[in-house]
């Protein structure tokens, strides 16, 4: 049987995973066959370092500037498109693979707004290609066994979902350093990050938004913001800054990082990205703080929260349903150790002589409380338990995922696989808030596409 071609468009750190997965465990039964990119650095790295270090005798790739897209497809005849690039560039990736013939997996959110939703959509329509959006959260054992628990009913009919996810300070800071504090290019964090989350809850309770109201700001990032605290001192990039060598929230890349240095610092000279911008730096127009509510055809009713600015790194989610509630705790990083000889506090930076002391925050929160806690009526609540063996990211879920996407799914009753209308009920919850942020007023999600 032939190999199945693949082609990969954005060769960022958010590539690797395919990459990595396609030279060495499904080598077999798939084949890469090109990389494109804006960035001729980037590419590089991954044919001469990155692939040879996981699989030697692995052919070098043809590489193409993004403008040259097409004729990449025309001279290596690629089965499907893996679409990692920036999320504002999805569409065009995505819609045009399938006008050539292609099709298309996609990095989530597969797109930012409502004009580049129905783009796909039609185009979908139009060429009958498969359009796959990965969201490995579905595949998680723990978010799998929530799933299995729901759809039999143990809490009865769902009435409301009380959700609330945490981003702490290494992870979501890292949101406003780079491309993604620019709201044209991801559509925020209701968008780029919570598409994860909207389509969990779509998928868990088998239901898709019907309203959406929602209220968010720029709360703690951004210059203005830390003025407020009292900051007097700002960088506008870590590298090379005295400054940022005082602020926990730089990102330091040092020497020995290849990667970083590889993908970013030695490939600012073609494209001039900065990787490691101030977080409290001017230009930042994404919100970190986020509250949402949404009502689904089902007539079930979510408050969702988003915060990047936690000490600690996780969700919570309620479900309170005619039979009882059942209770969803996980917590994906216990502290945020921002290094040695550091006292942080959000209100005065100041470097300390003595060793690092983390305070409060080095409580060990995992196994405080069962991640999976069902309390029926009239009955004793008792904890679920569920396969954690799979140490791979996303909670179990990337290695799932890729097995599905490169092997396919002989069998998927609980319709882990998620396609293009998937895609867009998630990033529609999202793109309602930001339109009720921006209007005051709830948004009628039908209103926004057609299919």
């Amino acid at each position: 049987m032939a190999k199945k071609r693949y082609a990969l468009v954005g060769t960022g750190s958010r590539a690797q995973m395919y990459i990595n997965s396609l030279v060495t465990t499904y080598r077999d039964t798939t084949e890469l066959v090109a990389l494109c990119d804006v960035n001729q650095t980037r590419m590089n790295y991954y044919n001469n370092k990155f692939i040879p270090d996981r699989c030697a005798d692995y052919p070098k790739l043809p590489t193409y500037k993004a403008v040259d897209f097409d004729r990449m497809i025309a001279e290596t005849k690629p089965d499907a498109i893996i679409v990692t690039s920036m999320d504002r560039t999805h569409h065009q990736y995505i819609c045009r693979a399938m006008e050539l013939g292609c099709d298309v997996i996609s990095e989530k959110p597969m797109t930012v707004d409502t004009e580049k939703c129905q783009q796909i959509i039609d185009t979908k329509k139009r060429t009958g290609k498969n359009l796959t959006v990965t969201f490995n959260y579905r595949y998680s054992p723990r978010n799998t066994k929530v799933k299995e628990l729901l759809k039999s009913g143990v809490i009865g009919e769902i009435t409301t979902i009380h959700f609330e996810w945490m981003l702490d300070t290494r992870h979501g800071a890292d949101y406003f350093r780079r491309w993604h504090r620019n709201k044209v290019n991801n559509g925020g964090l209701l968008v780029h990050k919570s598409t994860h989350h909207f389509d969990l809850v779509n998928w868990w309770i088998d239901s898709e938004p019907e309203t959406v109201f929602a209220m968010g700001d720029l709360k703690f990032y951004g210059k203005i913001n830390a003025e407020r605290r009292g900051v007097t001192q700002f960088y506008q990039r870590a590298r090379g800054s005295e400054i940022a060598a005082k602020d926990p929230f730089a990102l330091h890349v040092k020497p020995t990082d290849e990667q970083l240095n590889a993908l970013y610092y030695d490939a600012e000279h073609e494209d001039g990205y900065q990787r490691d911008q101030s977080v409290f730096g001017d230009g930042i127009s994404i919100e970190d703080n986020m509250s949402v509510m949404v009502r689904y055809k089902n007539k079930a009713v979510m408050c969702y929260t988003l915060c990047a600015h936690c000490p600690w790194e996780g969700y919570r989610v309620v479900f309170n349903g005619t039979g009882g509630r059942l209770e969803f705790n996980v917590v994906e990083n216990d502290y945020c150790d921002p290094g040695e000889n550091w006292d942080f506090n959000v209100f005065d930076f100041h470097r300390k002589e003595d060793t690092f002391k983390a305070t409060g925050n080095e409580v060990d929160r995992k196994g405080m409380v069962p991640e999976i806690i069902v309390q029926p009526l009239w009955a004793k609540a008792y904890s679920v338990s569920y396969d954690s063996s799979d140490k791979s990211g996303h909670g179990g879920g990337d290695s799932r995922l890729l097995r599905d996407i490169f092997v396919g799914a002989t069998d998927d009753p609980l319709g882990h696989a998620a396609g293009y209308r998937d895609g867009a009920k998630s990033i529609l919850t999202g793109i309602a808030a930001n339109i009720a942020i921006q209007t005051g007023e709830p948004v009628k999600v039908d209103t926004l596409i057609h299919w």
